[in-house]
């Protein structure tokens, strides 16, 4: 099977990276964290006027009717960037639930309002509910609108987590799949933000001198950013190939989400212990850039689901083909 994008990907990512680099993305999220939310709802309306938020939104409500394939193109650059607000939820995992029980709520989630989703019990928090025009609360199959409750810090400080109320019931749905493609947004979210710790890594290392010498021609150094540099390779045919598999509807598809999952976390998680060992005491500074992308490696590793829950479905997967 051949997982390289063609052209009109290739082409949409960087037209997703070239906005948000253009945004000053690191004061952007300095902002978020304060509690100035402008500055990164600016973004949310740019990216909505390229399509991303209503990428999963079918035609007929002003959408892209795109397919888990551009979904993951377009997440894992919101990831290289490290985009403050509850991406998952409004790109992937709200579409998918509003196309079940809610069809009429679609249009404007594609012209670029905001959704969380707290779906029990793998994702019972949801994210930044303060800035999203609507909340979904998910248990047992039934998609109800949420109201926000208590709050919860999280490690990555543009991250806001808060338990939601069930309120008026919306329908039944097919969680399973809202769960899985949330978890495969996930994964690329990581991958993104992974790649990004590698690059701005290897910069740092071909810039800082140690005994005369940069840091990056240093063997030791070489082979631990090569050790990430493959991890991250390594886990992107599994992400590539959970979204041809989410695409088409395989048997296969949570068994390949989740192990897409797994892999670009390791890599990501690869990623920033790296950046913090070869970055040194700097990299622990929150006025240092690195430490944006690094914590929020921390957090989205647990999101939609822990390694060990994800190892255990690819396990379970497994055992049932053989048998």
């Amino acid at each position: 099977m051949r997982f390289a994008l063609d052209e009109s990907h290739e082409d949409f990512a960087s037209s997703i990276d070239a906005l948000l680099t253009k945004s000053d993305m690191p004061q952007v999220i300095r902002a978020w964290n304060s509690g100035d939310t402008a500055p990164g709802l600016q973004v949310w309306e740019r990216l909505a006027e390229t399509g991303v938020n209503g990428l999963l939104v079918a035609e007929e409500h002003d959408g892209l009717g795109a397919d888990a394939v551009d979904l993951v193109v377009a997440v894992e650059q919101l990831g290289r960037h490290a985009v403050p607000g509850p991406v998952v939820e409004t790109v992937a995992v709200a579409p998918v639930l509003l196309a079940a029980v809610a069809p009429e709520r679609l249009g404007p989630l594609a012209a670029g309002s905001l959704a969380t989703v707290a779906m029990l019990p793998h994702a019972p928090y949801a994210v930044d509910a303060h800035v999203a025009d609507l909340a979904l609360h998910v248990a047992d199959g039934t998609v109800s609108v949420g109201t926000p409750g208590e709050t919860r810090e999280s490690v990555d400080r543009s991250r806001t987590l808060a338990s939601l109320t069930a309120g008026e019931s919306l329908g039944s749905a097919d969680t399973a799949a809202a769960f899985d493609i949330g978890v495969l947004a996930s994964a690329a979210q990581l991958q993104g933000l992974g790649r990004t710790l590698l690059d701005t890594t290897v910069e740092y290392a071909q810039q800082r001198k140690q005994f005369g010498r940069a840091i990056g021609s240093f063997q030791a150094v070489k082979h631990h950013l090569a050790e990430v540099a493959v991890a991250l390779e390594m886990a992107r045919p599994l992400l590539h190939g959970a979204a041809i598999a989410v695409r088409d509807e395989l048997s296969t598809a949570s068994r390949d989400v989740s192990a897409a999952k797994v892999a670009c976390g390791d890599a990501a998680y690869l990623a920033a212990r790296m950046a913090l060992q070869v970055h040194g005491a700097i990299g622990y500074t929150q006025e240092y850039d690195l430490s944006l992308w690094i914590t929020k490696v921390r957090a989205l590793v647990t999101a939609w689901g822990t390694p060990d829950e994800h190892r255990a479905r690819v396990v379970a997967a497994l055992e049932s083909e053989a048998s």
